[in-house]
């Protein structure tokens, strides 16, 4: 039975990694122990005789005091690669000529001008990485076949090209790996940015279309409860009947409320709640049952809407009713008693045109009204019509008739939303078309 393998207690990489970020917290030592490794390669170097009979092989003689010094020098000019990778490189370079041209036997301290090549290849664009690279190979490889002691065509002449060529070509391809890694970063965070501009959105667009389904809601019935409660109190001593049968539609119109409301507000349950609601949103099918409240409530209206064949969807369905309801709310509010709705549904070319028309106060009020009284200040009914019908490719527009009275008119594409490339329909003016009485 074979032993079951330990796991180790500090991975590889995870020690790796964590070296990665000392050496990036103090890039200065980092620099300084390169420096040091650099120049014990130098020495290692110099200390070996590639040409012996038996093969490479380690060699007593010391290089001499001019080959240490230039071999210190290039060393120690690698501790400021990367404050000055330039500098370094033409200090390098010159030190690494001087021995080309002057030592015997020669001490490697092109080994320091290939480190410093590679920096620079690793913080520049490749045009010039190609352009220094090539001046710094060509220049050294000639000034060693045209003044170093050994013959021209000799193959550690051929090296340094070689080797210099190698180094530039590290440093071109550790920068390209850099510049992708930041790119790819930079699109993660710029798609993490977009999913949250995109997410904040849509919570803007779900609150605004539920505070425009609870206005609709809240004000076509409060409304109704508020002018049948004026009914109540106006003839509670003088017709008992006429009070009871306004109170049996307060509390009517209460129910309804109350059931719009929890099937609005259970919108906002989580998916598989048994308790969401069920029923559908209410469309222009139920235009008759609207009707009807408001012709309770002391509002004649007429209704216009010949059958389509085909069934609207289901937004443009709802947007027209919520029109069709703010706007009979409003003339139940602001046109004063006596005054009488017509509702238009009309098909046409693919949209659907909706107009309500009120024709104002009629001269008497009627038997046994209340007396209305103007609103102390203006609503968001039209605004909250308007976006309602914009935000599905559509026109709204409302204003006082020639000749007094209200007009409201709609227009709303049959087939559900504008494509996205489309141009969303203008907004009219709130301050141009709306009446001072707070539509």
């Amino acid at each position: 039975m074979s032993p079951t393998p330990t796991t180790p207690a500090a991975p590889p990489r995870r020690a790796y990694a964590r070296l990665r970020r000392k050496a990036r917290a103090h890039p200065r030592l980092l620099d300084a122990v390169l420096a040091a490794g650099v120049l014990l390669c130098m020495l290692a170097s110099s200390l070996t005789d590639p040409h012996h009979p038996d093969g490479p092989a380690w060699q007593a003689a010391l290089p001499d005091a001019t080959g240490f010094t230039l071999m210190a020098l290039g060393a120690a000019a690698l501790v400021l690669r990367r404050r000055a990778p330039r500098t370094v490189l033409a200090a390098t370079s010159a030190a690494s000529l001087a021995v080309l041209v002057s030592s015997d036997p020669r001490t490697p301290v092109v080994m320091s001008a290939a480190v410093a090549l590679y920096t620079v290849a690793a913080r520049t664009d490749r045009p010039t990485t190609w352009r220094i690279g090539l001046l710094t190979s060509a220049g050294l490889t000639a000034g060693a076949m045209l003044c170093g002691n050994l013959p021209w065509y000799a193959q550690e002449n051929f090296g340094i090209f070689a080797w210099l060529g190698l180094a530039a070509a590290a440093g071109d391809a550790v920068r390209s790996r850099r510049a992708y890694i930041t790119a790819i970063h930079e699109r993660a965070d710029r798609a993490e940015r977009t999913r949250e501009e995109e997410a904040r959105r849509r919570v803007a667009e779900e609150r605004l279309r539920i505070a425009r389904d609870l206005h609709d809601v809240v004000a076509h019935h409060i409304a109704l409860v508020n002018v049948q409660a004026g009914v109540a109190a106006h003839v509670m001593d003088r017709r008992p009947d006429q009070a009871k049968e306004a109170l049996a539609h307060v509390r009517e119109a209460s129910r309804s409320a109350l059931d719009e409301l929890r099937a609005t507000v259970g919108l906002l349950r989580q998916s598989g709640d048994p308790e969401a609601p069920t029923e559908p949103a209410p469309g222009l099918a139920r235009l008759g049952d609207l009707a009807e409240r408001f012709r309770n409530a002391g509002l004649p209206v007429e209704i216009a809407c010949p059958d389509r064949g085909d069934p609207l969807p289901a937004a443009v369905d709802l947007a027209a009713y919520r029109v069709v309801q703010e706007a009979l709310t409003n003339v139940h509010k602001h046109a004063g008693p006596g005054a009488r709705a017509e509702v238009s549904i009309v098909p046409v070319d693919g949209q659907v045109e909706i107009t309500v028309l009120d024709g104002g106060p009629a001269a008497t009020p009627a038997p046994g009204a209340a007396p209305a009284e103007p609103p102390p200040g203006g609503g968001h009914g039209l605004l909250g019509m308007r976006e309602r019908v914009t935000a599905l490719g559509g026109t709204c527009t409302a204003g006082p008739r020639f000749g007094g009275g209200f007009r409201v008119h709609a227009i709303l594409p049959a087939q559900g939303a504008a494509p996205a490339n489309r141009p969303p329909a203008p907004v009219p003016s709130a301050r141009t078309d709306a009446p001072k009485d707070g539509r």
